[in-house]
């Protein structure tokens, strides 16, 4: 059993606080993001999480774990066809808390959380991947180093030919900056 939080709860008692957090839960997975103030999208991020990591698995065990915190099937089905197989790539992470600044009646700091739905970067899955490759090819790296070394196609002499061929400034402008100043022109 997981240890109570401590501190004050939300609500009044721990019966009103999980149902403050079920009903956040319910909303946010079916409109994707929620205002709410910044202790509830804190306390709500863990149970949307694993309420998303039982989805993910998606047997009817899991089904009915999400339904004792979820009580609208719509909801569920929702979470169970939708949102779970538009975050099966991710392993972990799937909500974002946003502040927003203060509510106008009382102060309080608001926050949105929300689904992060769009998938993942395949540029951070390769990232991933080549650092893991290079942790294990870090003790293989002096073979790979005496590999022979391809010459490229064009030779030294053509790229140096083409590189007279277009000069960065105009021969005019160079042949008028080189030129002495005569006694006329100082006049």
């Amino acid at each position: 059993m997981p240890t109570p939080t401590k501190g004050p709860r939300l609500g009044g008692g721990p019966a009103h606080e999980r149902l403050i957090l079920a009903n956040l839960a319910t909303q946010l997975f079916e409109h994707q993001r929620v205002t709410t103030t910044e202790a509830k999208a804190k306390r709500l991020r863990p149970l949307a999480e694993r309420l998303i990591t039982f989805a993910k698995r998606g047997d009817l065990h899991a089904r009915r774990r999400v339904m004792t915190v979820v009580k609208d099937k719509g909801v569920v089905h929702v979470l169970f066809t939708e949102i779970a197989p538009a975050v099966a790539e991710r392993q972990g992470g799937y909500t974002r808390i946003t502040k927003i600044g203060a509510r106008k009646g009382d102060n309080a700091p608001m926050a949105v959380i929300e689904l992060v739905l769009e998938p993942l970067s395949p540029k951070q899955a390769v990232v991933k991947e080549a650092t893991r490759a290079t942790a294990k090819a870090a003790p293989a790296a002096a073979p790979v180093a005496a590999a022979p070394v391809e010459e490229s196609e064009t030779p030294v002499e053509e790229s140096a030919a083409v590189a007279e061929e277009t000069p960065n400034e105009p021969a005019a402008d160079t042949a008028a900056d080189d030129a002495p100043e005569s006694d006329a022109d100082k006049a």
